[in-house]
């Protein structure tokens, strides 16, 4: 019997339902489009700076809404009680008993007077309350973080981050709790060890915590305390 054509014998012959690798085309070197394998990867996996700005960035301003809608309130209601009296003087009516008795008592007491300075020291208050609610941005819970793409900005809530350095905090071997106090310029940590040497344990602390704090990719990363005690006894 002669052997069909375009076959081998000495190949074995292909099962069916199996896999066959397919060649794979290149195209990178051909197009200029692959990667540049001379750029060093980013070390730590933190997100690169935004180029010319350093990738410093200041506070989250805050919207205010409700010392804004509690003064807006306020100036609508005397404003439209002004007007309402306004209004009925002209429409010769007597004036309120509220605005005769106030014109009197702006009219007879003296500067010095006991109220007098109670009142304007309040309006004071008020006034420098609201010059420090406009220059200031607040969002103080918020840390910003690098800024990666110029059109993007992220934050970190300070309990979120309180927490993801405590979790790391407790992989450490020895520690049986920590505390977390996250602020904007520096991060305080208690922890309790109720075995090894608290020296090595504190060590092996700033050598995490340090490393945990860049990988939050965090604008101004917080200085880092650590201090280190035995637990203490119950009862």
């Amino acid at each position: 019997m002669s052997e069909p054509k375009g076959t081998d014998p000495t190949e074995p012959p292909e099962s069916e339902g199996t896999t066959q690798r397919l060649p794979v085309l290149d195209t990178s070197e051909e197009t200029g489009a692959g990667p540049d394998r001379s750029a060093p990867p980013d070390a730590g996996g933190q997100p690169p700076a935004l180029d010319g700005e350093g990738g410093r960035e200041g506070r989250f301003w805050s919207a205010r809404r409700v010392p804004a809608g509690i003064v807006a309130l306020l100036l609508l209601g005397l404003a439209g009680l002004f007007l309402y009296d306004i209004a009925s003087v002209r429409a010769d009516r007597p004036v309120m008993s509220w605005r005769r008795e106030l014109a009197r008592q702006l009219a007879e007491r003296p500067l010095d007077d006991v109220w007098v300075l109670v009142g304007a020291g309040v309006a004071a208050a008020l006034g420098l309350w609201l010059l420090v609610l406009a220059v200031t941005p607040g969002l103080r819970d918020v840390l910003p973080m690098r800024r990666a793409h110029a059109d993007v900005r992220a934050g970190l809530h300070r309990d979120a981050a309180a927490s993801a350095l405590r979790d790391r905090a407790m992989e450490v071997a020895g520690v049986q709790s920590v505390q977390v106090r996250m602020r904007r310029t520096r991060t305080k940590v208690r922890a309790a060890s109720h075995f090894r040497e608290l020296d090595d344990v504190r060590t092996e602390l700033d050598a995490v915590l340090t490393d945990a704090v860049s990988g939050l990719g965090l604008s101004r990363p917080p200085a880092v305390s650590v201090r280190v005690r035995r637990p203490g006894r119950k009862g």
